[in-house]
Protein backbone atom coordinates (compact mmCIF):
# COMPACT_ATOMS: atom_id res chain seq x y z
CA UNK A 1 0.00 0.00 0.00
CA UNK A 2 1.08 3.73 0.00
CA UNK A 3 3.84 3.98 2.44
CA UNK A 4 1.66 7.59 3.88
CA UNK A 5 -1.93 6.53 3.65
CA UNK A 6 -2.77 9.63 5.77
CA UNK A 7 -1.56 13.46 5.27
CA UNK A 8 -1.53 15.80 7.81
CA UNK A 9 -0.81 19.83 6.91
CA UNK A 10 -1.76 23.30 7.97
CA UNK A 11 -2.68 25.20 4.86
CA UNK A 12 -3.34 27.59 6.75
CA UNK A 13 -3.29 29.11 9.99
CA UNK A 14 -6.10 27.98 12.42
CA UNK A 15 -6.95 25.15 9.44
CA UNK A 16 -5.81 21.70 9.84
CA UNK A 17 -6.13 19.94 6.24
CA UNK A 18 -6.10 15.69 6.34
CA UNK A 19 -6.02 14.23 2.93
CA UNK A 20 -6.82 10.25 2.51
CA UNK A 21 -3.86 9.03 0.10
CA UNK A 22 -4.49 5.89 -1.16
CA UNK A 23 -5.62 7.29 -4.70
CA UNK A 24 -4.35 4.30 -6.69
CA UNK A 25 -6.84 1.95 -4.49
CA UNK A 26 -9.54 4.70 -4.50
CA UNK A 27 -9.06 5.48 -1.09
CA UNK A 28 -10.31 1.95 0.30
CA UNK A 29 -9.71 1.53 4.21
CA UNK A 30 -7.59 -1.13 5.49
CA UNK A 31 -6.50 -1.45 8.94
CA UNK A 32 -3.52 1.16 8.90
CA UNK A 33 -4.69 3.47 7.25
CA UNK A 34 -8.26 4.19 9.22
CA UNK A 35 -5.69 4.13 12.40
CA UNK A 36 -3.36 6.49 10.54
CA UNK A 37 -6.37 8.56 9.96
CA UNK A 38 -8.03 8.59 13.48
CA UNK A 39 -4.68 9.26 14.78
CA UNK A 40 -4.12 12.61 12.78
CA UNK A 41 -7.37 13.49 13.53
CA UNK A 42 -6.44 13.36 17.61
CA UNK A 43 -3.78 15.11 16.57
CA UNK A 44 -5.69 17.97 15.00
CA UNK A 45 -8.77 18.09 17.99
CA UNK A 46 -4.92 18.33 20.01
CA UNK A 47 -3.17 20.84 18.98
CA UNK A 48 -4.39 24.21 19.78
CA UNK A 49 -4.10 26.50 17.39
CA UNK A 50 -6.38 24.02 14.63
CA UNK A 51 -9.76 25.47 14.48
CA UNK A 52 -11.11 23.68 11.73
CA UNK A 53 -10.41 20.06 10.51
CA UNK A 54 -10.76 19.15 6.81
CA UNK A 55 -10.79 15.76 5.47
CA UNK A 56 -9.79 15.94 1.26
CA UNK A 57 -9.13 13.02 -0.62
CA UNK A 58 -5.75 12.71 -3.12
CA UNK A 59 -7.17 11.27 -6.48
CA UNK A 60 -10.30 10.54 -8.60
CA UNK A 61 -12.29 8.78 -5.94
CA UNK A 62 -13.51 10.52 -2.38
CA UNK A 63 -13.26 6.20 -0.93
CA UNK A 64 -14.21 2.92 -2.52
CA UNK A 65 -15.39 1.81 1.33
CA UNK A 66 -13.46 -1.48 3.19
CA UNK A 67 -10.55 -2.28 1.60
CA UNK A 68 -11.32 -6.76 0.70
CA UNK A 69 -7.80 -6.86 -0.81
CA UNK A 70 -6.34 -6.47 2.77
CA UNK A 71 -4.58 -9.32 4.43
CA UNK A 72 -3.23 -10.28 7.79
CA UNK A 73 -5.50 -7.48 9.12
CA UNK A 74 -5.63 -8.88 12.69
CA UNK A 75 -2.01 -8.90 12.92
CA UNK A 76 -1.97 -5.31 11.34
CA UNK A 77 -4.51 -4.37 13.84
CA UNK A 78 -2.68 -6.09 16.46
CA UNK A 79 0.24 -3.28 16.14
CA UNK A 80 -2.09 -0.66 16.95
CA UNK A 81 -3.08 0.68 20.42
CA UNK A 82 -7.40 0.15 20.76
CA UNK A 83 -9.23 3.66 20.61
CA UNK A 84 -11.83 1.53 22.45
CA UNK A 85 -12.30 -1.69 24.96
CA UNK A 86 -13.41 -4.16 22.06
CA UNK A 87 -10.20 -5.90 21.69
CA UNK A 88 -11.09 -9.85 20.83
CA UNK A 89 -10.61 -9.55 17.30
CA UNK A 90 -8.76 -13.10 17.13
CA UNK A 91 -11.33 -14.80 18.98
CA UNK A 92 -13.05 -17.29 16.29
CA UNK A 93 -16.59 -16.64 14.86
CA UNK A 94 -19.05 -13.71 14.99
CA UNK A 95 -17.32 -12.51 18.93
CA UNK A 96 -14.27 -12.08 16.41
CA UNK A 97 -15.73 -10.24 13.15
CA UNK A 98 -17.98 -8.01 15.45
CA UNK A 99 -15.14 -7.06 18.00
CA UNK A 100 -12.89 -5.97 14.98
CA UNK A 101 -16.19 -4.25 13.40
CA UNK A 102 -16.60 -2.36 17.01
CA UNK A 103 -13.65 -1.12 17.14
CA UNK A 104 -13.02 0.35 13.72
CA UNK A 105 -15.84 1.27 11.74
CA UNK A 106 -18.80 1.99 14.39
CA UNK A 107 -15.97 3.13 17.16
CA UNK A 108 -13.90 5.28 15.04
CA UNK A 109 -16.96 6.89 13.19
CA UNK A 110 -18.63 7.68 16.80
CA UNK A 111 -15.55 9.15 17.77
CA UNK A 112 -14.69 10.76 15.11
CA UNK A 113 -18.07 12.69 15.20
CA UNK A 114 -17.84 13.90 18.60
CA UNK A 115 -14.52 15.38 17.93
CA UNK A 116 -14.73 18.81 19.71
CA UNK A 117 -13.72 21.21 16.74
CA UNK A 118 -15.67 21.29 13.54
CA UNK A 119 -15.08 19.28 10.58
CA UNK A 120 -15.43 19.24 6.74
CA UNK A 121 -15.27 16.89 4.48
CA UNK A 122 -14.62 17.46 0.95
CA UNK A 123 -15.99 14.74 -1.41
CA UNK A 124 -15.24 14.07 -5.31
CA UNK A 125 -16.14 10.92 -7.19
CA UNK A 126 -17.43 8.14 -5.69
CA UNK A 127 -18.31 7.59 -2.39
CA UNK A 128 -19.48 3.69 -1.56
CA UNK A 129 -20.41 2.31 1.78
CA UNK A 130 -17.48 1.96 3.91
CA UNK A 131 -17.08 5.52 2.42
CA UNK A 132 -19.68 6.78 3.74
CA UNK A 133 -18.23 6.29 7.53
CA UNK A 134 -15.28 8.76 6.28
CA UNK A 135 -17.73 11.36 5.65
CA UNK A 136 -20.62 10.76 7.42
CA UNK A 137 -19.19 11.69 10.76
CA UNK A 138 -17.80 14.91 9.53
CA UNK A 139 -20.01 18.35 10.48
CA UNK A 140 -20.16 19.69 7.28
CA UNK A 141 -19.99 18.16 3.85
CA UNK A 142 -18.89 19.85 0.53
CA UNK A 143 -19.33 18.08 -2.68
CA UNK A 144 -17.76 18.59 -6.30
CA UNK A 145 -20.28 18.21 -8.82
CA UNK A 146 -19.25 14.87 -10.03
CA UNK A 147 -19.26 13.36 -6.11
CA UNK A 148 -22.10 10.47 -5.99
CA UNK A 149 -22.82 8.42 -2.90
CA UNK A 150 -23.48 4.54 -2.39
CA UNK A 151 -24.65 1.99 -0.72
CA UNK A 152 -24.20 -1.45 -2.16
CA UNK A 153 -24.30 -3.47 1.04
CA UNK A 154 -27.78 -5.28 0.69
CA UNK A 155 -27.29 -6.23 -2.47
CA UNK A 156 -24.59 -8.69 -0.19
CA UNK A 157 -27.18 -9.64 2.21
CA UNK A 158 -26.26 -7.10 4.47
CA UNK A 159 -28.36 -4.55 6.14
CA UNK A 160 -26.17 -1.69 5.52
CA UNK A 161 -22.81 -0.92 6.68
CA UNK A 162 -21.86 -0.71 10.10
CA UNK A 163 -22.42 3.25 11.29
CA UNK A 164 -25.91 3.02 10.55
CA UNK A 165 -26.48 6.78 9.82
CA UNK A 166 -28.82 6.93 6.80
CA UNK A 167 -32.46 7.84 8.50
CA UNK A 168 -30.36 10.99 10.12
CA UNK A 169 -28.64 11.98 6.85
CA UNK A 170 -31.28 11.56 4.62
CA UNK A 171 -34.48 11.27 6.12
CA UNK A 172 -36.05 7.27 6.35
CA UNK A 173 -38.01 7.00 3.05
CA UNK A 174 -34.57 8.17 1.25
CA UNK A 175 -32.71 5.92 3.75
CA UNK A 176 -34.78 2.86 2.33
CA UNK A 177 -34.23 3.55 -1.68
CA UNK A 178 -30.30 3.87 -0.96
CA UNK A 179 -30.08 0.95 0.53
CA UNK A 180 -32.55 -1.21 -1.15
CA UNK A 181 -32.11 0.04 -4.36
CA UNK A 182 -28.25 0.11 -4.25
CA UNK A 183 -28.46 3.43 -6.78
CA UNK A 184 -26.01 6.01 -6.13
CA UNK A 185 -27.30 9.13 -4.88
CA UNK A 186 -25.69 12.38 -7.10
CA UNK A 187 -24.25 15.66 -5.09
CA UNK A 188 -27.08 17.79 -6.20
CA UNK A 189 -29.74 15.07 -5.01
CA UNK A 190 -27.07 14.71 -1.82
CA UNK A 191 -27.54 18.89 -1.56
CA UNK A 192 -31.25 18.57 -1.50
CA UNK A 193 -32.42 15.98 0.55
CA UNK A 194 -29.81 17.56 3.56
CA UNK A 195 -26.97 15.41 2.99
CA UNK A 196 -24.58 17.42 1.60
CA UNK A 197 -24.30 21.51 2.70
CA UNK A 198 -22.65 22.59 -0.87
CA UNK A 199 -21.71 21.19 -4.61
CA UNK A 200 -19.38 22.95 -6.66
CA UNK A 201 -17.24 22.16 -9.56
CA UNK A 202 -14.45 19.94 -8.99
CA UNK A 203 -11.69 22.47 -9.82
CA UNK A 204 -13.39 24.61 -7.21
CA UNK A 205 -13.47 21.79 -4.76
CA UNK A 206 -10.15 22.53 -2.58
CA UNK A 207 -10.87 26.43 -2.69
CA UNK A 208 -14.45 25.74 -1.71
CA UNK A 209 -13.47 24.18 1.66
CA UNK A 210 -10.90 26.49 2.63
CA UNK A 211 -13.38 29.34 2.55
CA UNK A 212 -15.71 27.55 4.57
CA UNK A 213 -12.82 26.54 7.21
CA UNK A 214 -12.08 30.53 7.26
CA UNK A 215 -15.67 31.54 7.92
CA UNK A 216 -16.15 28.60 10.34
CA UNK A 217 -12.13 29.40 11.86
CA UNK A 218 -13.34 33.11 12.14
CA UNK A 219 -15.90 31.84 15.14
CA UNK A 220 -15.23 31.36 18.82
CA UNK A 221 -13.84 28.44 19.55
CA UNK A 222 -16.14 27.54 22.40
CA UNK A 223 -19.02 28.16 20.74
CA UNK A 224 -18.15 26.37 17.63
CA UNK A 225 -17.63 23.15 20.01
CA UNK A 226 -21.18 24.14 22.16
CA UNK A 227 -23.27 24.73 18.97
CA UNK A 228 -22.02 21.24 17.48
CA UNK A 229 -22.82 19.75 21.08
CA UNK A 230 -26.07 20.78 20.82
CA UNK A 231 -27.18 19.63 17.68
CA UNK A 232 -25.24 16.05 18.19
CA UNK A 233 -27.37 15.97 21.39
CA UNK A 234 -30.64 16.50 19.73
CA UNK A 235 -29.89 13.81 17.23
CA UNK A 236 -28.93 11.12 20.01
CA UNK A 237 -32.13 12.56 22.15
CA UNK A 238 -34.02 11.35 18.95
CA UNK A 239 -32.88 8.11 19.38
CA UNK A 240 -29.86 7.91 17.41
CA UNK A 241 -27.11 6.48 19.25
CA UNK A 242 -29.81 3.13 20.87
CA UNK A 243 -31.17 2.59 16.72
CA UNK A 244 -27.24 2.14 15.59
CA UNK A 245 -26.41 -0.13 18.06
CA UNK A 246 -29.87 -2.42 16.98
CA UNK A 247 -28.37 -1.70 13.25
CA UNK A 248 -25.54 -2.80 13.78
CA UNK A 249 -26.63 -5.78 16.08
CA UNK A 250 -28.72 -6.98 12.59
CA UNK A 251 -25.50 -6.37 10.49
CA UNK A 252 -23.65 -8.84 12.60
CA UNK A 253 -26.66 -11.27 12.10
CA UNK A 254 -26.45 -10.57 8.35
CA UNK A 255 -23.13 -11.96 8.46
CA UNK A 256 -23.64 -14.78 10.42
CA UNK A 257 -26.45 -16.12 8.52
CA UNK A 258 -24.26 -15.58 5.47
CA UNK A 259 -21.79 -17.87 7.20
CA UNK A 260 -24.47 -20.49 8.06
CA UNK A 261 -25.57 -20.41 4.59
CA UNK A 262 -22.52 -20.20 2.52
CA UNK A 263 -19.57 -19.96 4.31
CA UNK A 264 -18.95 -16.27 3.46
CA UNK A 265 -19.99 -13.68 5.75
CA UNK A 266 -21.61 -12.16 2.59
CA UNK A 267 -24.03 -12.99 -0.08
CA UNK A 268 -21.47 -14.20 -2.61
CA UNK A 269 -23.66 -13.28 -5.63
CA UNK A 270 -24.17 -9.67 -4.82
CA UNK A 271 -20.80 -9.02 -4.93
CA UNK A 272 -18.96 -6.48 -7.76
CA UNK A 273 -16.94 -9.13 -10.07
CA UNK A 274 -14.08 -6.89 -9.22
CA UNK A 275 -15.12 -7.81 -5.28
CA UNK A 276 -15.59 -11.25 -5.74
CA UNK A 277 -11.61 -12.12 -7.33
CA UNK A 278 -10.29 -10.86 -4.09
CA UNK A 279 -12.40 -13.74 -2.21
CA UNK A 280 -10.63 -17.20 -1.59
CA UNK A 281 -12.65 -19.80 0.88
CA UNK A 282 -10.95 -19.66 3.95
CA UNK A 283 -9.12 -15.79 3.04
CA UNK A 284 -11.89 -13.54 3.32
CA UNK A 285 -10.40 -10.36 4.74
CA UNK A 286 -14.05 -9.75 6.67
CA UNK A 287 -13.67 -13.86 8.23
CA UNK A 288 -12.96 -14.24 11.73
CA UNK A 289 -10.46 -16.78 12.79
CA UNK A 290 -11.89 -20.31 12.87
CA UNK A 291 -11.76 -22.44 16.47
CA UNK A 292 -8.92 -24.42 17.12
CA UNK A 293 -9.49 -27.88 16.14
CA UNK A 294 -8.34 -30.30 18.99
CA UNK A 295 -4.82 -31.71 18.91
CA UNK A 296 -4.06 -28.40 17.15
Amino acid sequence: MTSQPIIYEKPEPGIARIWLNRPEAANAQDTQFLYELSAALDRGAREDDVRVIIVAAKGKHFSAGHDVRERDHHATQDRYTPIGNSNQHHRAGAEGRMSREEELYTGLSERWRNLPKPTIAAVQGKCVSGGLLLCWPCDLIIASDDAQFQEVTVAMGIAGVEWFAHPWEMGARKAKEMLMTGAPIGAEEARQIGMVNKVVPREQLEEATLDMARTIARQPTFATKMAKMAVNAAQDAAGRHAAMQVAFALHHLGHSHWMEVSGLPVHAEGMHSSVKKSYAPGDEPFRAPRPKLAGE
